[in-house]
């Protein structure tokens, strides 16, 4: 998809007060730090639009992008280890859970998951629940650029077996060498519909 305007525009703390539109979503989810603003800055080929933080638990809201006009992405709050209160925390998995079932636009959920750690509790959780609420799923393992080949294809194995989905299930990312971004940008535009992309 050829970027022509993407912009912020909203933080809901809910379904209920998400905008107002038919637009499909590709909402972005991971765990704390798994590098989900990065990735979303790169596939809009926007430097800063989604703000990055070495502090996991920046993110406490719906936030909504809007991708030329006629696309949302919303990067949901991160789960895990997080330097937020524990009263916005505990917020946070009740709203993801609403949204994912309840949102009508909503076409699939990019899964972001960090090559350099095996599959915690946490995201093994998040990957029954996107089941759960029977919402399309496109796994993402991001950062491959901080392992050689061999590493890489080695922790595929592992987390593919931790997860029990397919390797071939999986795209390879990383923000730094753009590694993996046609093959995203593709499973995106299939989700959404051709006629939307």
């Amino acid at each position: 998809m050829l970027i022509q305007n993407a912009q912020f525009v909203a933080g809901a703390t809910g379904v209920n007060n998400c905008p107002d539109s038919d637009w499909p979503e590709i909402a972005f989810a991971g765990r704390s730090n798994v590098g989900k603003s990065s990735l979303i800055n790169t596939l809009l080929n926007r430097r800063g639009l989604v703000r990055t933080s070495s502090t996991p638990g920046r993110t406490q809201m719906l936030n909504f992008f809007a991708v030329n006009d006629c696309l949302h992405f919303v990067d949901l709050p991160g789960y895990g280890f997080a330097r937020a209160p524990r009263a916005v925390r505990e917020k946070w998995q009740p709203m993801i859970h609403d949204y994912l079932k309840r949102r009508d636009n909503l076409r699939a959920v990019v899964w972001l998951l960090d090559v350099r750690r095996e599959p915690s509790r946490e995201d093994l959780q998040f990957l029954d629940g996107l089941e759960e609420a029977a919402r399309p799923t496109i796994p993402v393992i991001t950062k491959v650029d901080k392992l050689s080949r061999n590493e890489l294809a080695r922790q595929l194995g592992v987390i593919a077996r931790a997860t029990g989905l397919d390797r071939e299930l999986f795209t390879t990312f990383s923000s730094v060498t753009r590694e993996g971004l046609p093959e995203l940008w593709e499973r995106i535009e299939a989700a959404i519909g051709a006629d939307d992309a």
